[in-house]
Parts: C-alpha cells; sequence; structure tokens
C-alpha cells in the first residue's frame, strides 16, 4: 500500500499536474493540502474518470484538504473534534485494510508572538489531544500533510540564518516532538535519506535550484504500522514542473 501527501497550492490551477502524477504514481492514498477552492468547486468527477474516489473539506482562497484513494474511505471526519476551528484543516478516514488516515494542514504561524503564532500552539495541542485518543481507537494510524514544522536543523538549508524563526521554533518544535510521543514514528528517517533532503522550496531566488528549502512535510506512522514501512522518498519531480506547487509530494510505502 502506498499513501503520500502534496500540499498542492491550489488545486484549481494544479488539477493537471496531479492527474498526470497519479497517473505514473498509483497510491492508494493521497492527501491534499491547500485547495483553496470550496466543496461545490471540488473536481469529484475529473478524479473518478482517472480512478480515484475524493472526499474533501474545501474553504474558498485559503486552506482546504482532501484525501484521494482507488478504494472507498469510510468514517470521514473533517476537522479536529471539540477543537473550535473555522478553518479547513484536517480530514480524516478509513482504509482497507483498516488504515485510519489524518490528512492535515498545518497552520502558517506567520511570526513568533503573533496572533496566528499563538493559534498555531493551541491547535498544535488540539490535535495532540484528539489524536491521543484516536489512536486507542485506530492503531494503525498515518499522520501526514503540510505540518509547517521542521524537526531539527536537518530539515532546514540554513539552520543558523533561520532559528527561533518560523517553521524552526523550540515551541513549534516541542509540540512536533509530543505528537512523537504519543507512539508516532517519521517515516521519512526510518531510512537513509540523502543529505539536504526538502520538501518545500520557496518561489524567489531560484530557491529550488539551489535547493535552499525545508522539510515541512510529513509522514508520521503509528507503532503498529512502523515495522510495515519499507520505504519513504520525497518525490522532487513535480517541483520541476511549469508552474508548480513550493512543496514536493512525500510518499510511502507500506509491505
Amino acid at each position: 500500500m502506498k499513501l503520500a501527501t502534496w500540499n498542492i497550492n491550489s488545486l484549481t490551477v494544479r488539477l493537471p499536474q496531479v492527474l498526470d502524477w497519479l497517473s505514473t504514481n498509483p497510491v492508494d492514498v493521497l492527501a491534499l493540502q491547500e485547495l483553496k477552492m470550496s466543496d461545490d468547486k471540488f473536481p469529484h468527477a475529473a478524479l473518478a474518470e482517472a480512478g480515484y474516489q475524493s472526499v474533501c473539506f474545501g474553504q474558498k482562497t485559503y486552506n482546504g484538504v482532501a484525501l484521494l484513494s482507488r478504494g472507498p474511505a469510510t468514517d470521514v471526519v473533517r476537522n479536529v473534534p471539540d477543537f473550535s476551528d473555522d478553518m479547513a484543516r484536517v480530514i480524516s478516514a478509513t482504509f482497507a485494510p483498516g488504515i485510519r488516515v489524518v490528512g492535515a494542514y498545518f497552520p502558517n504561524g506567520q511570526a513568533p508572538g503573533s496572533d496566528k503564532f499563538e493559534y498555531k500552539l493551541a491547535w498544535l495541542q488540539g490535535l495532540r489531544n484528539w489524536l491521543r485518543s484516536e489512536l486507542l481507537v485506530h492503531p494503525k494510524l498515518v499522520l501526514m500533510g503540510d505540518f509547517n514544522i521542521t524537526f531539527d536543523d536537518a530539515d532546514v538549508w540554513d539552520p543558523e540564518g533561520m532559528r527561533d524563526q518560523i517553521h524552526c521554533t523550540d515551541e513549534e518544535r516541542y509540540e512536533l516532538n509530543a505528537l512523537i510521543a504519543l507512539g508516532l514514528h517519521d517515516a521519512h528517517r526510518l531510512f537513509p535519506q540523502p543529505a539536504k533532503s526538502y520538501s518545500w522550496w520557496d518561489y524567489r531566488d531560484f530557491a529550488f535550484r539551489r535547493n535552499r528549502g525545508l522539510r515541512i512535510d510529513h509522514i508520521l506512522v503509528s507503532g503498529a504500522l512502523k515495522a510495515q514501512v519499507s520505504a519513504c522518498w520525497i518525490d522532487k519531480a513535480p517541483r520541476k514542473n511549469e508552474r508548480p506547487s513550493d512543496h514536493a509530494p512525500v510518499v510511502v510505502d507500506l509491505s
């Protein structure tokens, strides 16, 4: 079983790229973030023609998440229960053989000390509290998406220059590691990876060409699935497309 996550940065603009990627990378489940469209605009029919069922949680202009799958999605939940939020950030569903997938678009946070940063920390705590109970019900769980947080300096092209800046603060990393402490594992680091492996590059200053990026898109697997993870990689090829998303897909193989 192959699962993948991709912040597409506007499905309206990049639906052809998603369809093209799925044709050459027929994953079983693809989590999308930053749809930037309302539910009534979601391209269910085009995806169905490509062999994918879809459930979405859209939002006009900003945010929006979806799960695309080759099999049916059951027990679909939108957003984090018991956390009041008007942003479309989380969609969860169960897929055969009993794997619970949580696709999430974590808040950016803007800057340390800002109201948006405080919202990000509160949201992370709400997510953690919910996942703690979710793991009891669904021990085979995958949390994947755009986390907008790096684990450590290895995930940052300029660790000193970005120290204590957004995506790289101690507060954000504490919350990310608190998710790991629930019994989750960073699938990417279960295997040796090339140095400077990033999943996001700014559009400015030829950042992708110079590989000045961040690894902020993650796939975390529960302990019950860890032994089944046979590979995890970042597919940089779509970042070379004309008018690409600034993120690349991350893919995990479950044997």
